[in-house]
């Protein structure tokens, strides 16, 4: 008898969900299958119908982030002279559980730089359709404001006392518009 695609569904996100708690106080290389089913309720032959080891399961999680990035509407650089900040940050706030521990001190290291390999090549195909043509200062300067703009965004989500969101898009803007320099200096 075939399972039910919504069952598949449920029991791979529980199973995720409980990686999740386990990964959120435990470096990576600390977490086994064990506690993993344990926690979620299943044995381990259920994990492995879903996932090769824990490696695999932090892969995957990230994946499906990183493919949401994909739907971010970065075509509002074809119309605008800055960075779709907005977008950004509604994807950073709408994934935060996962971003903020992901992009941490006890993250994946890999994980920013997949995060800006995504990014980088839509943003640039815009940008020298907008008649950007040295191939040095665009990949330079996508990764400069792809950097900063993911280490502003990973530093709020960590502030006890953040700033509100209307407040950093400001602050991005004027970043984005006038420069670092001017607003370090000003």
């Amino acid at each position: 008898m075939k399972k039910k695609p919504e069952i598949t569904a449920q029991t791979k996100q529980n199973l995720i969900d409980a990686f999740w708690e386990i990964y959120c106080t435990k470096r990576i290389e600390k977490i086994t299958i064990k506690e993993i089913t344990t926690r979620a309720g299943y044995n381990r032959s259920t994990f492995y119908e879903y996932f090769t080891d824990v490696y695999d399961v932090l892969a995957q999680l990230e994946d499906t982030l990183i493919s949401n990035l994909q739907e971010l509407p970065i075509q509002q650089l074809s119309t605008s002279d800055t960075l779709p900040f907005e977008a950004i940050v509604s994807m950073y706030s709408h994934h935060r559980k996962y971003l903020m521990v992901l992009l941490g001190d006890h993250g994946d290291p890999a994980f920013q730089g997949r995060i800006k390999a995504s990014m980088k090549p839509m943003m640039k195909e815009i940008l020298i359709a907008r008649g950007a043509t040295d191939s040095f200062k665009l990949d330079y300067t996508l990764e400069y404001a792809l950097s900063a703009m993911i280490g502003v965004l990973s530093y709020w989500f960590n502030q006890e006392n953040a700033p509100s969101i209307e407040k950093l898009m400001a602050l991005l803007g004027e970043l984005s518009s006038e420069g670092v320099m001017k607003k370090l200096m000003g």
